[in-house]
Formats: C-alpha cells, sequence, structure tokens
C-alpha cells in the first residue's frame, strides 16, 4: 500500500464528511449529551464522595465516644465501613450503582454490602445511567456507522468506483485509507470527550492518593482502538455491500446485535450454565454447617465443652476460674475463627460462580468488541466486579481483625471471676477502642486491574488483527459491480 495514497483517500473522505451538516449536527449533539453526561457523573462523584467521608467520620466519632465497657459488646456494637469510589467513576458508572456502598461489620455474622444507589431508585435504572463511557460505548459506533455506511457503497452506486480503480488504486488501498479518513472523523468527535476527562482528572485528582494519569492514558488508548475497530468494521460492510441503503440496514443490525442482543444472551447464558443460589440459600446453607460445629455463646456445646475440658487439662486447673486468662474471650476467639472460616469458604464458591458467570461474558468479547471495551473500561476506572469483591475482602479482613482484637482484650484484661452482687460489671478502658485504626479502603492498582481484564485487552486487538486480514482477503475477490 502506498502511504500518499492512503493520505489522499482519507484526506478527502475526512473533507468530505465536515461539508455534510448532518455531521457537523451529530457532533455538536454528541458534545452536548458528552458535556450533560460529564456534568452529572462529576456531579454526582463529588455528592457521594464528600457523603460517605461524613457517614465514615460519624461512624469514627461515635465509635471513640463509646464509654468504658465490656471488649465483646464493642465487638457486637460493631463498626460501619463504607467504599468510596474511584474518582474516575465520574467517567463510567460501572456496576457501583448496583453493587452497595457500606456495609455493618459485626462479630460472628458477615452482612451483605447495602445501600446502592439502584436500591434508592425507579425501574428506570435497568435502562442504564447517562455516563460519558456510555455515550462512547454505545452512540459513537452508531454515528460512526451513520457516517461511514456510504463511503464505498455510495461510489458503487455513482459509478465513480470504477474512475478510482482506473487510475490504479487497489482494493486494499481503497478500504484502508477510506477507513483511516472515517477513524479520523471519529477522533474528532473524541476530542470533547478527552477535554471533559482531563479536566475530570485535573479537578479531582486531589481525591486520591494513586496517580490517574495512567488510566486516563489507558483510557484514551482503550476508545482509541474501539473506534479504529468501529471504523474498519463499517468500511468493509460497505465495500461488500451492492448499496448504500443495504451497507446501513446491515450496520444497523449489527449493532442491534452488538449492543443489545449478544450481552443480553450471554448474562441470560452465564446465568442457565452457572446458576447461583439466592442469599436465602446461602445464609441458611452456611447457618447449617455453623449449627454442626456448635455454637460458641453455648457453654454446654459438645465441641465447646470438648475445648473446655482440654483446655483445663492444658493448664492444670479443675475449673475455668483457675484460669490465667478469661476463657470466654478464648472461647469466642475460637467461635470467631471457626464461623469466619465456614463462612470464607462458601462465600469462594459464591464468587467462583460469579467469576464463571462474568467469563462467559469475557469469551463472548471475541464474538462482540463493545463487550470488550464496556469490561475494560470498567476495570480502568474502579468500577468492576473485581473492585467489588476487593472492598467485599477488605471489609471482611477488617471485620475479623476488630472481632478478635475484642477477644484478645477481654482474654487478657477480663476476669473470669463473676461480679458480685451489686458490683459494677467487668469493662475495660474506652482507650483501647479508640486506639483502634479506622477502616481504609485501597481500590485495586492499575496493573492489578490490568492483569484481570487481560481477556477483554486481547479480545480488542483480536478484532483490530481480524479486520485486517479480512480487508486483505476482500481485497482480492471483491468486484467493482
Amino acid at each position: 500500500m502506498r502511504l500518499n495514497v492512503l493520505t489522499l483517500l482519507a484526506g478527502q473522505f475526512f473533507r468530505s464528511s465536515f461539508r455534510n451538516k448532518a455531521v457537523v449536527v451529530l457532533a455538536a449533539a454528541l458534545t452536548i449529551l458528552l458535556i450533560f453526561a460529564a456534568y452529572s457523573g462529576r456531579k454526582l462523584f463529588l455528592e457521594q464522595h464528600e457523603r460517605k467521608t461524613n457517614y465514615q467520620k460519624e461512624v469514627r466519632e461515635k465509635w471513640e465516644a463509646m464509654p468504658d465497657k465490656h471488649p465483646h459488646r464493642m465487638a457486637h456494637y460493631g463498626y460501619i465501613a463504607f467504599r468510596t469510589s474511584h474518582p474516575l467513576r465520574f467517567f463510567d458508572f460501572g456496576l457501583e450503582s448496583f453493587t452497595g456502598n457500606a456495609v455493618f461489620l459485626e462479630a460472628h455474622k458477615q452482612n451483605t454490602i447495602n445501600f446502592s444507589e439502584a436500591s434508592f431508585s425507579t425501574g428506570l435504572l435497568r435502562f442504564g445511567e447517562i455516563s460519558m463511557a456510555m455515550i462512547l460505548q454505545l452512540l459513537f459506533p452508531l454515528v460512526i456507522f451513520f457516517i461511514g455506511f456510504h463511503a464505498i457503497a455510495g461510489d458503487r452506486e455513482s459509478g465513480t468506483l470504477k474512475l478510482l480503480f482506473g487510475q490504479g488504486i487497489s482494493w486494499q488501498e481503497l478500504i484502508v485509507g477510506r477507513s483511516l479518513g472515517l477513524f479520523a472523523v471519529a477522533i474528532v468527535l473524541f476530542v470533547p470527550a478527552v477535554v471533559l476527562l482531563m479536566y475530570g482528572w485535573l479537578s479531582l485528582k486531589s481525591l486520591t492518593t494513586e496517580s490517574i494519569g495512567p488510566r486516563v492514558f489507558t483510557i484514551m488508548t482503550t476508545y482509541a482502538i474501539y473506534f479504529l475497530v468501529c471504523s474498519l468494521l463499517t468500511v468493509i460492510i460497505s465495500a461488500v455491500s451492492r448499496s448504500s441503503k443495504l451497507a446501513l440496514t446491515s450496520l444497523i443490525g449489527i449493532w442491534l446485535m452488538f449492543m443489545i442482543i449478544i450481552p443480553r444472551t450471554t448474562q441470560a447464558l452465564g446465568n442457565q450454565l452457572f446458576p447461583s443460589p439466592s442469599k436465602i440459600q446461602f445464609e441458611s446453607a452456611v447457618e447449617k454447617e455453623l449449627i454442626k460445629r456448635g455454637d460458641s455463646h453455648d457453654p454446654n456445646d459438645p465441641y465447646y465443652k470438648k475445648l473446655k475440658d482440654s483446655v483445663l487439662k492444658a493448664n492444670g486447673v479443675t475449673s475455668v476460674e483457675e484460669l490465667p486468662f478469661n476463657y470466654s474471650g478464648f472461647q469466642m476467639k475460637e467461635g470467631e475463627k471457626i464461623s469466619s472460616d465456614i463462612y470464607d469458604q462458601h462465600q469462594k464458591q459464591l464468587l467462583a460462580i460469579y467469576r464463571k458467570q462474568n467469563q462467559v461474558a469475557r469469551i463472548a468479547a471475541f464474538i462482540d468488541p463493545y463487550l470488550a471495551v464496556r469490561h475494560f473500561s470498567m476495570a480502568i476506572c474502579g468500577t468492576n466486579f473485581s473492585s467489588y469483591t476487593s472492598f467485599m475482602d477488605q471489609t471482611e479482613a477488617y471485620r475479623y481483625e476488630l472481632a478478635q482484637h475484642m477477644n484478645d482484650l477481654q482474654i487478657k484484661l477480663i476476669s473470669n471471676h463473676k461480679p458480685a452482687p451489686g458490683e459494677k460489671p467487668h469493662s475495660i478502658s474506652s482507650d483501647y477502642w479508640k486506639a483502634f485504626s479506622d477502616f481504609h479502603y485501597s481500590p485495586l492498582a492499575l496493573g492489578k486491574q490490568l492483569s484481570l481484564e487481560g481477556p477483554s485487552a486481547i479480545a480488542l486487538i483480536a478484532w483490530l488483527i481480524l479486520l485486517l486480514l479480512i480487508i486483505r482477503l476482500l481485497s482480492k475477490t471483491l468486484n467493482v459491480v
């Protein structure tokens, strides 16, 4: 292929596109939509960030304000952990509107993450939210299809295709040149999104200790590749179509297939192939296994009775009161370890099912570039499933540490002898819970996110390579008429 010919064809298509008033109107409409999405997304992020920060501060203040009391009571008093969103959430909302923002942490029990945006919204949220990512993923390809459907089919109808080939232009040069011209149009339409993304990055980067620059660059690169794939696909369909009308109809059908049918089908297929238990079924399974292992609050439970006998024998005493540490705290610590292990096993099994369901969509990304860019975009912005499970893991680790810390305080500082009638109940200084650290959520690093979403990146690159191979094959078989 000759570079000067490619440049000439791309430039001609680029200039003729912007002479079309419809393209100018589309560009203006997209810019307005992007400005609205950026403004509303940034405003929503700032409101939620301020709300979560204030609530977390209030939780901490009330925790430190608790008076002297028994440490086990503090373990049941519990703590509330809030997930602070990544600043790039303003660009791609991802799953965060559906996955919850806060969880109540207490001893012996793992609670679900609650207070999602969807739980406070009407059913209209099912149709999606207007975010910059949604506009770029769904509407931009449709605009590219509308601008480029006649790229070659129009020349075939007007008869100018024969003139082009009469001047020595090859099919490969024509398809690639027109694709580059269409891609250049898409990049110009993408510029407002880049400006808004940069503005959001600069205005929100102070809200995180992570450098957002690499994420912003990765976003721009990812969407540029996505638009190139859409451009190549558009011109290929135009080249194989006998008329512009047929090309447009085919492209609209492809858009419906990529954006609606395949995503819905893969979601249903994943649920069908790997069915997950309901919340009630999951909790019932955990509860049944806990009952089999024993109740740490019941001193006469067979398992814990054997445990007590072995502890008394190991310490050479005949009663709990003679032990050099608080036995109730020791028993609570053992019970917390057992219940946490049981819950973790069931939770890992459940998450494995969810990952298998998501894997169906990842595989489908090799037949649908929209799925590839959607998953990759959510990963970069920290709004994907892996970010949600990371928050779950961190809160559970904090909950377990808090419960076991209170059990250790009870073991060391609370007497085995019960208070006499009229005597003050056992308690320890509130300084001990003031010294316990606050919860801080750490988002997954970009490198970790990219490694987890490697299949999506591979799928997008595979689409690009496939389309280039198709162009090479078509250049040997296509006819002018």
